[in-house]
C-alpha cells in the first residue's frame, strides 16, 4: 500500500458516481486531487483543484470520471497538455469509442498510458466501492493499474475485456441490454394489463419463468413505485444507444431490434427532453397505453 500512497491521482468529476470513487480513494489513504466544473462539488476530503490543467500537471494517474463522450473531449484537450510523460489516464466513463479513440490516440503519442475502466452499478456500488469495471487496453497497464480499480470495484468483478475500446464496448452492449430488457418487459406488462391480468400477479409469474431477468427481480420494484430511476439522464441513455447502434452499422451487423430500442428511448426523448430517469421510455409506453405499471 506504501506505493500506491505515493502516487498522486487526479480526479476528474465528482457528480452522483464520481464523488463517492473520489472519497473511496482518499478513505484508502491515496493522494488524491480533484475537479469539477461546480465549485461546490463533493470532493470527500481529496486536494481541490479550480482546473483540470492544474490538476493533470501534477498527476501520476489522471481519472476521468464524467457524464459522457464530450465532456472527457474537453477535459482532455486541457489535461494532455500537462499531463507528464509516463502518467496514466484511466477513463472510467460510459464512453463513445469514436469520439475518444483520437483522444487516445494522442495521449499515447505523448507518452501517456491509456486504460479505459467504464463501470456499471450504478452511485450505490460507487459508494460501497463493488462496482463493476470493464477494462480495455495494455495487459501491462491493467496490472499496474490494478491496485487502484480495486479500491473503486468489486475485484472479482473487474475484468480485462480486451485491447483499447473493447471495454468501452462492453459496457454499450450491457447497457444496451439493459434498456432493451425495460422495453421488451413493459411492453409485455403493458400487453397483459391490458387484457386483464393483475399486474402483481403477472410479475410475479414472469419472475419465475424462463422469461426472467435481473431487470424483472430488481429493477421492476421501482417501476411499480413509480420511480423512473433517477439517476441517469435520458439523454445520456439515448447518446449511449446511438453509439453502439453506430458500431453495429459500421460493423454490417443485424440490429434491428437494438434499432427500436434506440427509436423508443428517442422518443421519449423528444417527449420528455434532456431530463434524469433511465426508465422514461416506459414512462413513454405506459402514457400511450394509458395504463401504468404500478
Amino acid at each position: 500500500m506504501q506505493i500506491l500512497r505515493d502516487v498522486r491521482i487526479g480526479f476528474v468529476g465528482l457528480g452522483r458516481m464520481g464523488a463517492p470513487m473520489c472519497a473511496n480513494l482518499v478513505r484508502a489513504g491515496c493522494r488524491v486531487g480533484a475537479t469539477d466544473l461546480r465549485p461546490d462539488a463533493p470532493a470527500g476530503g481529496a486536494r481541490r483543484f479550480a482546473t483540470t490543467t492544474e490538476l493533470a500537471a501534477e498527476a501520476d494517474v489522471l481519472i476521468t470520471m464524467l457524464p459522457g463522450p464530450q465532456e472527457v473531449v474537453t477535459a482532455m484537450g486541457d489535461a494532455l497538455a500537462v499531463l507528464p510523460a509516463g502518467a496514466v489516464w484511466i477513463d472510467m466513463t460510459s464512453n463513445d469509442p469514436a469520439v475518444v479513440g483520437p483522444v487516445r490516440d494522442r495521449a499515447l503519442a505523448r507518452g501517456v498510458d491509456v486504460l479505459e475502466a467504464p463501470a456499471g452499478g450504478g452511485p450505490p456500488a460507487a459508494g460501497a466501492g463493488t462496482l463493476q469495471l470493464f477494462a480495455g487496453g495494455d495487459p501491462e497497464v491493467f496490472e499496474r493499474c490494478r491496485p487502484i480499480l480495486e479500491i473503486l470495484g468489486d475485484p472479482a468483478r473487474i475484468v480485462r475485456v480486451g485491447g483499447h475500446d473493447a471495454g468501452y464496448t462492453a459496457k454499450l452492449l450491457v447497457n444496451l441490454l439493459w434498456f432493451g430488457q425495460a422495453v421488451a418487459t413493459a411492453e409485455a406488462l403493458l400487453l397483459g394489463g391490458r387484457a386483464g391480468i393483475d399486474l402483481g400477479t403477472l410479475r410475479t409469474v414472469l419472475g419465475d419463468s424462463a422469461a426472467s431477468s435481473d431487470f424483472i427481480r430488481r429493477d421492476l420494484d421501482a417501476l411499480y413505485a413509480g420511480d423512473y430511476l433517477e439517476t441517469f439522464g435520458l439523454d445520456r441513455c439515448s447518446e449511449e444507444l446511438a453509439a453502439v447502434t453506430a458500431l453495429a452499422h459500421e460493423l454490417d451487423v443485424p440490429f434491428a431490434l437494438s434499432d427500436l430500442v434506440h427509436h423508443t428511448y428517442r422518443r421519449a426523448l423528444a417527449r420528455y427532453g434532456p431530463v434524469d430517469g433511465e426508465l422514461l421510455a416506459v414512462a413513454l409506453l405506459e402514457e400511450e397505453t394509458g395504463l401504468r405499471l404500478r
